[in-house]
């Protein structure tokens, strides 16, 4: 079956995709927004490749090296055998500062024997418009563009270049690199060196991950979506990055195409909750720098994304000249989302203050701006809570009034008067309360469904929706409430299929949605577990992780039928949400282990 069977490699500064045979089909340099060089994954015929071609004889492996975000890729034919050790330098320098360039190292080792191989180097610069050349120069292998605009990358090699350009078979004979840089190095990089990036950026890595706490349960899977999640973080700025990729189709075939390289505030919170949670301080006082650099004059609303680089325009193109994955246009850059109003972002943000103001007390820095920000957003909410929105899926068709979006209205109010009782400010706590409660009066009125027995997708509507499963997880209601309970069963009932959720079923502006929300079903089995049906939600869990790729990533959808991944990949909602999943489930273990030791 096809399936988007890639690992990802990247430093926090960009990424690249590796499929399990070790071509590279996708990468942007020199930063995650920017242009291709690589594309294959949206056009197999001019997207350019970077790969080793080995005769039929030999099998291929793919993993992981342990608790890091370097991947192996094993070619094996009897005794001839090597490895391809993938990755994008990150480690630190001696001033506490992070050395992560805008390159891609790819480290031969030779195992045994004496393997042969062909390289495929193909690079097509910005998104393959235009032709790229490639000139052999004493040092490197350059790559240039200048049909639309001039753009180009250097590859270093210790193997020869005229035989890596050609495509002629190759031996190995010793351990061996390829550096591509989008900067001309300065030093001329060797073996050596190339083997020390290895070994620094393995190191960093690894003390990274032991900053996540063991679990008792799924610990593996916890590690490996902790580091995906960090992947598309972007340290310049703090950004954190819906996925890597654009425009891989939520089915194939049809058009719900989208650019995932930026950073919507939804997403990015969540991430930043959980990341927090597992102990990772630096990421989270990032992503609130990069918040209290956006956020606009008080009166302003707050965009529902931005730019990595803070950009507040994201035009929307298509570029035709690519076929689009499996032959799925069009293929779009940029988002035209950014325009849209959606309500929720301001009690996911504010959500996300209240964590990290509770985990890192109220010294930490930029205490008062995050407090006029906590204002901002009260003000906000006040002027604007009872207005429709696009919600949180954005419908771009008309505006509704989305359970969604008035719950979330409520806990930026909830999470305010939190803040405000840390800070000591009664008389904050006593003008917003009436509010709190006002909001919550409305909810209850007008989202409950009599007929359906549950909260439904909009007020009057009698669509389910799942993103209503979320009003527990918010603490706008308990989960042993008997509204809450038979909300749950109604969503299973009209949006489970197989085991896997539609995020809703009424017809979006572009038909019914045909394939499977990932991390809806992470949200079902969260709800399952929370109103007692424990056995049930942890036998969904392990089907779902059952169709992960053979690295353990997963993408924003499934396809209902073949259980194929399709959309953006990876991406970060699918990795948070199984984060909060598994530590539930962990969390049980380690409750239950304690009970049992009691008894003894």
């Amino acid at each position: 079956m096809d399936n988007l069977d890639y690992g990802i490699i990247g430093n926090c500064r960009s990424a690249a995709l590796v499929s399990k045979n070790g071509s590279i089909d996708w990468c942007c340099l020199p930063e995650f927004d920017s242009p291709s060089v690589f594309a294959s994954l949206l056009d197999e015929k001019i997207g350019g490749s970077f790969g080793f071609t080995v005769d039929d004889t030999y099998k291929i492996n793919q993993a992981y090296d342990a608790e890091t975000a370097i991947l192996i890729t094993k070619f094996t034919s009897g005794e001839d055998c090597f490895e391809i050790h993938d990755f994008m330098p990150r480690y630190y320098k001696d001033d506490d500062t992070y050395f992560s360039p805008p390159e891609l190292i790819r480290y031969i080792k030779l195992i045994s024997g004496a393997p042969k191989f062909k390289i495929v180097y193909d690079p097509k610069l910005e998104y393959a418009q235009g032709e790229t050349k490639s000139f052999i120069k004493k040092d490197f292998i350059a790559s240039l563009t200048h049909d639309i605009k001039f753009d180009t990358v250097f590859l270093y090699t210790s193997f020869d270049k005229e035989k890596v350009l050609s495509g002629e078979e190759i031996e190995l004979k010793e351990n061996a690199f390829f550096l591509l840089a989008y900067n001309e190095k300065i030093f001329l990089p060797t073996v050596e060196r190339v083997f020390l990036d290895l070994e620094r950026t393995r190191i960093y890595w690894m003390d990274w991950s032991l900053k996540t706490p063991t679990y008792s349960k799924f610990d593996k899977e916890i590690k490996r979506s902790a580091l995906t999640l960090k992947l598309l973080s972007y340290d310049k700025s703090g950004a954190v990055l819906a996925a890597a990729t654009t425009s891989l189709p939520e089915t194939i075939g049809e058009v719900r195409n989208w650019d995932y390289r930026f950073c919507w505030i939804r997403d990015a919170s969540m991430v930043i909750k959980v990341v927090s949670e597992l102990g990772h301080k630096n990421i989270a006082k990032r992503y609130l720098q990069f918040i209290i650099d956006l956020i606009p004059d008080k009166d302003e609303k707050l965009q529902i994304m931005y730019g990595i680089n803070k950009e507040k325009k994201l035009t929307e193109e298509t570029l035709e000249h690519l076929s689009g994955y499996k032959g799925s246009k069009p293929v779009r850059i940029g988002n035209a989302a950014y325009e849209q109003v959606q309500n929720d972002i301001y009690g996911i943000l504010m959500d996300v203050i209240h964590e990290l103001i509770s985990q890192y007390s109220i010294d930490i820095q930029n205490g008062e701006e995050l407090w006029g920000i906590t204002k901002g957003i009260v003000w906000i909410v006040e002027k604007h809570w009872q207005e429709p929105d696009k919600g949180i899926w954005e419908f771009r068709s008309e505006d509704r009034h989305f359970t969604f979006s008035k719950v979330l209205c409520w806990t930026a109010i909830d999470r305010a008067i939190k803040v405000a009782e840390m800070l000591n400010k009664q008389h904050k706590i006593e003008k917003w309360k009436p509010l709190e409660e006002k909001i919550r009066k409305d909810i209850m009125e007008n989202a409950w469904n009599e007929e359906k027995q549950a909260f439904t997708q909009s007020y009057g509507s009698k669509h389910m929706d799942a993103s209503v499963l979320l009003m527990e997880s918010y603490g706008f209601i308990d989960a042993k409430d008997p509204k809450f309970v038979s909300t749950v069963l109604a969503v299973e009932k009209d949006l489970c299929n197989d085991g896997l959720m539609y995020r809703y079923k009424n017809e979006d502006d572009f038909g019914e949605p045909s394939s499977s929300f990932t991390i809806c079903t992470f949200w079902f089995i969260n709800s399952l577990f929370k109103i007692g049906q424990e056995e049930k939600a942890l036998k969904h869990f392990e089907q779902l992780l059952s169709y992960s790729n053979h690295l353990g990533l997963f993408s924003e959808d499934i396809d209902f039928k073949t259980k194929r991944l399709l959309g953006n990949f990876p991406q970060a909602y699918s990795h948070l949400a199984l984060i909060e999943c598994a530590i539930n489930f962990s969390k049980k273990g380690a409750e239950e282990n304690v009970l049992e030791s009691m008894r003894d």
